[in-house]
């Protein structure tokens, strides 16, 4: 956690290793029970919300302010309220998400 100020984890979910985790952000319920379950190498952008229970696969990126309400697979990137997947760019490609 490189700035830790802000960030509310449920105590019963699961978060694998070396995860990047930024400020402001949840690890919550939503209105059904079940928590996230995180997985290994991911990072979680600055005031993200991850609720309910959904699994965000390994190495997947949440991005700042996203709003996680379904799974995330393992390498794909999050974005949005509420958090949809988007594609990545090749390189040298603008995002047009």
């Amino acid at each position: 956690m490189i700035h830790p100020n802000g960030i509310v984890i449920h105590p019963r979910a699961p978060i694998g290793p070396n995860c990047l985790i930024f400020q402001q952000v949840t690890i919550g319920t939503n209105k059904a029970e079940g928590v996230p379950t995180l997985g290994a190498h991911m990072e979680v952008g600055a005031g993200a919300r991850i609720l309910g229970d959904v699994t965000i696969g390994d190495r997947a990126k949440i991005g700042a302010n996203a709003v996680v309400l379904c799974d995330v697979p393992a390498g794909a990137t999050a974005v949005g309220v509420p958090a949809h997947i988007i594609a990545p760019c090749s390189p040298g490609e603008q995002s047009t998400n």
